[in-house]
C-alpha cells in the first residue's frame, strides 16, 4: 500500500469567515488560488498513481491548479451535509446550543435536498472512498491523491486509522495543505499533517 495524499481545498469567503460550507458550491478567493498553487511543488514530487476530486468547484479548481487537472470526480468526496446549519457559523449555533460540537452533537435538519447527516453517515462515505483508494492502491504505482474538504477528510483520516467517525475531531485541518497518510509496519499512520511552503515574502497571509 502507497501513502494516501490528502489536499484540503483553497480558501473561500466562507472558510475565511467560519460559515459551514457543505453543499454550496463556492469559489476559492484569490488568496486560496495562491494557496494552491504553492502546493504544486509538493505535489509535482510524487507520481501521482490515482486522484480523486470533490464535485465542488472549491476542489475541481483546487485539483486544476495543483496540477492534477484529470482527478476523476466523486461524489463520495463531498463535504459534509450541515443540513440547517449550512452557513452558519459555530458562535452562531452556540448562541442557542451552548456548548455545541459538531462532531460529538450534530447537525440541525434541513431542506429535503439537503437534509443534513449525521457524523456515522460521513464515515459510510469515508469508508467507500477508501474503498476505491484501496482498489486504486491495486492497480497503479505512486501515491493516490484525494482533492476534497476539511470536515471530510478528517473523518476519513479517523477511519483510515481504524477510529470513529467522531475521532475527525482530532486532526485540524488548514486550507490549502497536504497531509500524508502512510504506513508503518503495515499499519496506517499519519507520516505529514497540514504541509504547506512557507508563505512568499510580503505575503499579507
Amino acid at each position: 500500500m502507497g501513502d494516501l495524499f490528502l489536499v484540503r481545498h483553497g480558501e473561500t469567503e466562507w472558510s475565511r469567515s467560519g460559515r459551514h460550507t457543505g453543499r454550496t458550491d463556492l469559489p476559492l478567493t484569490e488568496h486560496g488560488r495562491e494557496e494552491a498553487r504553492r502546493l504544486v511543488p509538493l505535489i509535482r514530487s510524487h507520481r501521482i498513481g490515482a486522484a480523486f476530486v470533490s464535485p465542488l468547484q472549491r476542489a475541481r479548481e483546487t485539483a486544476e491548479l495543483i496540477g492534477v487537472p484529470d482527478a476523476r470526480v466523486d461524489a463520495d468526496l463531498r463535504e459534509w451535509d450541515y443540513g440547517g446549519y449550512e452557513g452558519v457559523t459555530t458562535p452562531e449555533i452556540q448562541r442557542t446550543r451552548p456548548g455545541w460540537f459538531l462532531f460529538t452533537d450534530g447537525v440541525a435538519p434541513g431542506p429535503p435536498e439537503h437534509p443534513g447527516e449525521t457524523v456515522e453517515q460521513v464515515g459510510e462515505r469515508a469508508d467507500r472512498m477508501l474503498a476505491k483508494v484501496d482498489a486504486a492502491f491495486a492497480n497503479t504505482e505512486g501515491v493516490v491523491l484525494l482533492v476534497a474538504h476539511g470536515h471530510f477528510l478528517r473523518v476519513l483520516t479517523a477511519r483510515r486509522l481504524g477510529l470513529p467517525p467522531a475521532s475527525g475531531a482530532l486532526f485540524q485541518l488548514a486550507t490549502g495543505t497536504v497531509c500524508r497518510l502512510g504506513t508503518e509496519h503495515d499499519r496506517p499512520v499519519v507520516a505529514g499533517w497540514n504541509i504547506r511552503p512557507p508563505a512568499p515574502a510580503g505575503s499579507s497571509h
